[in-house]
C-alpha cells in the first residue's frame, strides 16, 4: 500500500483543480459558442493542453496532480492511493472546482455568465445520437485521458520527464474531438463546479458514470496488459529492451557510487595489460659499442 499523502498534497489538489477548471470554463464562456460548434473549441483544446501540461510538470510530485476524482478513482483500483487520501482528494477537487465557476462568475458580466451557464457542459443532440452515446463519447475520452497517465505517469518503467506534455497532450485532443458532442467534461469536478454555480443538472448522470467507468478501465487494461498482465504481453525491462533500443542502467546515486570502485580496478587492469604488451622498446639502431 502507497504511503499517506503529506498537506502539502492535499493544498496542491486544491489549488490544481482550480486553477484547471478556471482555464477551461473561462475559455468555454469566451469562445465556445451557443451551438457548440465551430473552430473555437480549437482553442479550447489547446488551453487544455496548456493548463494540464503546466500543472503536471509544477505539482506532479506533490500530489501526482490528479485534478480528477476519475483519475484518482482509477489510481484507487489499481491501490496506487490509501482510500481515505482518496476520499480527500475528491473533495478537495469538487471545492477547487466550485471555487473556480465563482471566480468565473465573478469576473464575466451577469449575460455572458447566464447565457453560458459559466462553461457548464450539455449534451449537443444536434450531433449526438442519443443519451447514451454522450456516455460513450465521455467514457472514451476518459479512457485515453486515464491510460495516458497510467502509462507515463503509474508506470515504473515509464519516461517520466514526458508525462505533462504526454497526459496534457491526450486532454487536449479529446476536447478537440468529443468537444462538440458532450462539451468534454471528462472529468466529473470539472462538471460538478459549473452546474452547481450556474444549476444545471441536465443530464447529470453522463459526466458522473461516463469518465468513471471509461477511466477504471483505461486503468485496468493498461495496468494489467503491460505492466503486470501475462509474460507475452509485458513490456520489456530497461535492461532487457528490444534490440537496437536496450536502454543502460542510470548511473546515479548508490549505484554509481558501488560501480565505481570496479571500473576504476577494471581500467587500472587494461592499461597494466597494454603496458607489459608493448615491453621495453628496441632501439631501430644497432649498438656501435657492441661491434666487432
Amino acid at each position: 500500500m502507497t504511503e499517506q499523502r503529506p498537506p502539502a498534497a492535499y493544498i496542491a489538489e486544491f489549488l490544481g483543480t482550480f486553477v484547471l477548471v478556471l482555464a477551461i470554463i473561462l475559455s468555454v464562456s469566451l469562445f465556445v459558442n451557443a451551438q457548440g460548434t465551430g473552430s473555437d473549441w480549437a482553442v479550447v483544446g489547446l488551453v487544455h493542453f496548456l493548463v494540464l501540461f503546466v500543472l503536471v510538470m509544477t505539482i506532479g510530485s506533490i500530489s501526482g496532480a490528479h485534478l480528477n476524482p476519475a483519475i484518482t478513482i482509477s489510481l484507487l483500483v489499481l491501490r496506487k492511493i490509501r482510500p481515505n487520501d482518496a476520499v480527500v482528494y475528491i473533495l478537495l477537487q469538487l471545492a477547487g472546482a466550485v471555487a473556480a465557476a465563482l471566480m468565473v462568475k465573478f469576473l464575466l458580466i451577469d449575460q455572458l455568465a447566464d447565457q453560458q451557464n459559466v462553461g457548464a457542459t450539455q449534451l449537443n443532440f444536434s450531433l449526438l445520437g442519443s443519451t447514451f452515446a454522450g456516455v460513450v463519447a465521455e467514457a472514451l475520452g476518459t479512457f485515453f485521458l486515464v491510460w495516458a497517465v497510467v502509462a507515463v505517469a503509474v508506470n515504473p518503467r515509464a519516461a517520466r520527464d514526458w508525462a505533462g506534455l504526454a497526459i496534457g497532450g491526450t486532454l487536449g485532443f479529446a476536447v478537440l474531438v468529443i468537444g462538440p458532442l458532450t462539451g468534454a467534461a471528462l472529468n466529473p469536478a470539472r462538471w460538478f463546479g459549473p452546474a452547481l454555480v450556474a444549476g444545471e443538472w441536465s443530464h447529470w448522470w453522463v459526466y458522473i458514470i461516463g469518465p468513471v467507468a471509461g477511466g477504471v478501465l483505461g486503468a485496468i487494461t493498461y495496468w494489467y496488459l503491460f505492466v503486470e498482465g501475462p509474460g507475452s504481453f509485458r513490456a520489456a525491462t530497461p535492461e532487457t529492451g528490444p534490440k537496437g533500443l536496450r536502454q543502460r542502467r542510470a548511473w546515479s546515486g548508490p549505484h554509481a557510487v558501488a560501480l565505481a570502485p570496479r571500473l576504476a580496478s577494471r581500467f587500472a587492469r587494461r592499461v597494466a595489460e597494454a603496458v607489459d604488451r608493448a615491453g621495453p622498446r628496441r632501439s631501430r639502431y644497432p649498438d656501435a659499442r657492441g661491434a666487432p
